[in-house]
């Protein structure tokens, strides 16, 4: 695939999204709006708008649009928030996100993952994505605090420092489980403390740092000609 076809997308939303459960009318105008195939790199993009994962290099991946869609649901973005994502990856997720909040930040581990957000972004003309390269199980407490969080990688946890990091009555939607399977975990800053909900299972690319999991000799960085 190469040329843009809305009826994808439009198929993509209606078959996967609202069908399963996806309400926020917000959300799903965005996920009409982005054309999730820039994001996958050439040889996939005939299944960008399939019901999967797909590879995007160096170990990672783009996720399944309902885990986006459920993600981004979870936030409860309204427009004039100030939002961080952990695990820039493809750059998918941030750019649904810039259509729902005033400005997005997102933290990427690796930089040739993070270079190739910009460019995809930037041909997109979304200028209100802030891609920096970081440690993200630490966040970003420079620009904090924020009123919504998303990480996009399963931590053994949720990080004290995210929760440091959010307003109050603000949410921070996480993974956390093993390795290999999570949980999805929303919790909800409040003047009383903290609330945390459960949000069904999922299974995530582990959260790499220093508030996440240590890097193993299994998890070399491979690169893109590896797609």
């Amino acid at each position: 695939m190469t040329e843009d076809d809305p009826r994808l997308r439009e198929e993509m939303v209606t078959n996967q999204l609202t069908r399963r459960g996806i309400r926020d009318e917000r959300v799903l105008k965005a996920m009409r709006e982005i054309p999730r195939h820039l994001f996958v790199p050439a040889r996939y993009r005939s299944m960008a708008y399939d019901d999967m994962p797909l590879p995007i290099g160096y170990d990672q991946t783009i996720s399944q649009p309902l885990m986006v869609a459920t993600m981004t649901e979870a936030l409860r973005l309204h427009g004039d928030e100030r939002v961080l994502e952990i695990g820039t990856g493809s750059g998918y997720q941030a750019a649904i996100l810039a259509r729902l909040a005033a400005v997005v930040f997102t933290l990427e581990r690796i930089p040739e993952l993070a270079a190739q957000a910009r460019d995809t972004l930037a041909m997109l003309g979304i200028t209100h994505v802030h891609v920096l390269v970081d440690d993200g199980s630490r966040g970003l407490p420079e620009h904090a605090p924020y009123d919504a969080i998303i990480v996009t990688a399963g931590a053994p946890k949720v990080p004290e420092a995210l929760i440091a990091q959010l307003k109050a009555d603000a949410r921070l939607v996480i993974p956390v489980g093993d390795r290999f399977e999570q949980t999805l975990v929303r919790v909800t800053k409040t003047s009383g403390g903290i609330e945390t909900e459960h949000l069904g299972g999922c299974r995530f690319v582990p959260l790499i740092g220093e508030h996440g999991w240590p890097v193993t000799d299994t998890e070399t960085e491979k690169g893109a000609e590896d797609l």
